[in-house]
């Protein structure tokens, strides 16, 4: 039956959340009119930071080189002391250790990609690992990364236009997961920047679109993305915004009550499923970069979605 791959395919993306995350991204810059509204509107770091200064002063003395946005993270997440200061020992360690050259690349490219006062993905999606392998899989028509005029990313994955079973034939579990690590850097340095650019805590917003799928996803790739989301709360905590589950077919919506629990409790949360009906008329993902009306419609849509729910798109229908 239909619904068995489909509720296989949304059981293997949503708990890993962005954690399929291609670098080939259109981080457009805040406009200057948004940025100006929320650098005098909003103090919510500070906000935040006031309220848990206790804990992230406590984390300086754990890792001194880490930034105090960073630090504020593992305390929003993990707000028993303890486990916070496990938590990042342990990210710490990585980053120092097995990650190493992951972050170094990540930070490299970035700063490029950056270096014109806009965004140039080349120097991003060209330092991946094992990028000539897997590039040819993650394309825009699958996986893109969008912004918001707020500063938030927008993580918009395909899942019907990937061949996921000809990358994992490509690379292995562990090169994947190297991959998806890196693309997990990308993402904290923008929005963090983003964060302290704003004063607004920023967020990666993701959103997995089911439209199209008839088959289950591949073993090895669903493995790469179990193993990659085990890390995901320990090294980037408080990164994840919302993750929304689009497009379901009918015979699947009903069921949405007794899967949910089988995610894990920080995913729930955050977790909505949602019908995005602009998206799902989009052929593939690609528009969304190459017109811009077509991608002010679909952030739109997002917006609605995440303030008013399914409801919200009528007028998108």
């Amino acid at each position: 039956p239909p619904s068995r791959p489909m509720l296989a395919l949304v059981l293997a993306l949503a708990p890993a959340a962005a954690l399929h995350v291609g670098p080939r991204a259109s981080v457009v810059p805040i406009r200057r009119s948004a940025l100006a509204r929320m650098q005098t509107q909003s103090t919510e770091v500070q906000s935040l930071l006031k309220a848990n200064r206790g804990l992230v002063d406590s984390l300086a003395a754990v890792a001194p080189d880490v930034s105090e946005l960073s630090r504020l993270r593992f305390a929003l997440a993990f707000p028993d002391a303890a486990e916070a200061k496990a938590n990042l020992r342990e990210a710490v360690a990585w980053r120092a250790g097995a990650g190493r050259a992951i972050v170094d690349s990540a930070a490299d490219a970035v700063a490029k990609a950056m270096a014109g006062g806009g965004w140039d993905n080349g120097p991003v999606r060209a330092a991946a690992p094992h990028a000539a392998a897997i590039n040819p899989y993650i394309t825009p028509k699958n996986i893109l990364t969008l912004s918001t005029n707020e500063g938030d990313l927008v993580y918009v994955i395909r899942a019907s236009l990937i061949d996921d079973a000809a990358m994992m034939s490509k690379v292995t579990v562990e090169e994947l997961v190297d991959f998806l690590l890196y693309v997990k850097e990308v993402h904290s340095l923008v929005v963090n920047a983003r964060s302290e650019q704003t004063g607004r805590l920023c967020n990666v917003i993701f959103a997995n679109d089911i439209t199209g799928t008839r088959k289950p996803p591949d073993p090895q790739f669903s493995k790469a993305l179990t193993a990659s989301s085990k890390s995901y709360e320990k090294l980037y905590p408080s990164l994840a915004g919302p993750t929304m589950i689009l497009n379901l077919p009918l015979i699947l919506q009903a069921f949405v009550g007794l899967f949910k629990p089988l995610f894990p409790k920080s995913v729930q949360a955050r977790l909505k499923f949602e019908r995005a009906p602009f998206l799902a008329k989009l052929g593939e993902l690609t528009p969304l970069t190459t017109d811009s009306s077509k991608r002010k419609s679909f952030l739109a849509e997002v917006e609605n979605l995440l303030d008013m729910g399914f409801f919200a798109t009528k007028k998108f229908m």
